[in-house]
């Protein structure tokens, strides 16, 4: 067998072979002799037709017979002759069909297409220039978490001395009826709370329910926008009928010291509650500026080192950020399905994004090489039992979702990669500077 290795590219490699004829026509030989031992072939006595009958009658079965014989092995062969460290299934040509015509007298040439890893040569990676921000916490960031608190707080306290007003909570048992579509069934629901005013309340039931009180009822249309997030509604015209059963109004509990008390057992008064608030934040934007700064001297990284990476990992990594997508719409009660969405467009986006992150792992996989960074068993289980732990979901689910992709050395590559970013921080140039919003 000879074997030629074409460079097309960092990522991918050509390997012309060719089968000399000797090897085919062993192969041959012995695949049509099995043929003929249990060929049945009118005329003949079973397994006694001549082995030039049978070649003509199952010349297609024994061709390709002989073809999935050579061919894996001489693929492999050839891969393993030129050091290649494959990517996937490689993609395999007949280069010359016409020797199937005179099979076993002349060479088959075979062209095999073969993504690889690319050499990664590293340039310099410490004393890399990154800029760290953090954003201060004030007092008034104070304020804003307490006013969430009491909105979280708040309770409804039932109107017995007016109509309803903006703000207000009506509770009504509802009939709707589709207009232009009869046959359609009926809505019903009872206790609907609907928000005067609120997000996403249709305007019809605001200025309707206006100035009403228990007992009242009230009729009127609602016209749905075609892009209403509820398909069975968007772009109908709907009739209702609403009982108003209840007008409550929020109340916001008083900033005191029996407030703070019943938000938990580690608050005594609000000057506690403040300097815990104020302690989160502080924490939270610690995190938040490791974060910035881990991913400015990722970019640095990558600014220093610009190499084609293998197009198969891309796609793959395209198609996880893709479903990261999906899955991010449907915890925010958005149906993907229904949205109007260019996924292609989005798809070519995700990608550029993705082949950054493709080549930011192959770089931190060859410093943490280059560097004898190691993960021991025990690091993999500290890791499952913190993911557990923030989680709060078993720890068998945990792992199975962790190692889907490769068993829990997954786990240790990404704790490499980690280790190797630590590395990149640590060793940085990092300069502080006032707080700038992205």
């Amino acid at each position: 067998m000879k074997t030629e290795l074409v460079d097309l590219s960092p990522t991918r490699k050509e390997i012309k072979i060719e089968i000399e004829p000797a090897q085919i026509r062993t192969a041959y030989d012995r695949i049509s002799e099995r043929y003929a031992k249990g060929a049945n072939v009118p005329g003949f006595r079973r397994g006694h037709a001549p082995q030039s009958v049978v070649r003509n009658r199952f010349k297609s079965e024994i061709r390709s017979e002989v073809l999935r014989e050579l061919l894996p092995e001489a693929v492999n062969n050839a891969i393993g002759e030129h050091s290649l460290a494959a990517i996937g299934e490689p993609d395999v040509h007949l280069d010359n069909s016409e020797a199937l015509e005179k099979f076993g007298e002349e060479p088959i040439t075979v062209k095999v297409g073969v993504e690889v890893f690319p050499e990664v040569k590293l340039d310099k990676y410490k004393g890399l220039e990154a800029v760290r921000r953090t954003r201060p916490v004030s007092e008034t960031d104070v304020d804003k978490m307490i006013e969430g608190l009491r909105d979280h707080s708040a309770s409804l306290q039932p109107v017995e001395d007016r109509g309803a007003e903006s703000g207000d909570t009506v509770t009504v048992n509802v009939v709707g009826k589709f207009v232009d579509e009869p046959d359609e069934e009926d809505i019903k629901a009872d206790d609907v709370e609907v928000v005067l005013g609120g997000e996403g309340v249709q305007q019809e039931f605001t200025d309707n329910l206006l100035e009403t009180k228990p007992d009242d009822t009230k009729s009127f249309e609602v016209n749905y926008p075609v892009d209403f997030t509820s398909q069975g509604l968007a772009g109908k015209k709907v009739q209702y009928e609403a009982q108003v059963t209840a007008v409550r109004r929020r109340e916001l509990p008083e900033v005191d010291d029996e407030w703070a008390k019943s938000l938990g057992d580690d608050f005594d008064s609000v000057e506690t509650l403040r300097k815990k608030i104020h302690e989160d934040l502080e924490k939270r934007s610690a995190s938040e500026s490791d974060h910035r700064l881990r991913a400015d001297v990722m970019k640095k990284l990558l600014e220093a080192h610009q190499f084609e990476v293998p197009q198969s990992l891309v796609e793959q990594q395209t198609s996880h950020r893709l479903e990261s997508v999906v899955r991010d719409m449907i915890g925010r009660g958005i149906d993907p399905r229904n949205r109007d969405v260019n996924w292609e467009g989005a798809r070519e986006e995700l990608k550029v994004q993705a082949e950054e992150d493709v080549r930011a792992s192959m770089l931190l996989e060859q410093i943490a090489e280059d560097e004898k960074i190691t993960v021991s068993d025990e690091e993999v289980e500290a890791e499952i039992e913190a993911i557990t732990t923030a989680s709060r979901q078993p720890k068998e689910q945990v792992r199975a979702a962790l190692t889907k992709d490769g068993g829990e050395r997954s786990i240790a590559h990404r704790l490499r990669n980690r280790k190797a970013l630590d590395l990149l921080i640590e060793n940085a140039s990092v300069t502080e500077e006032e707080w700038s919003e992205e």
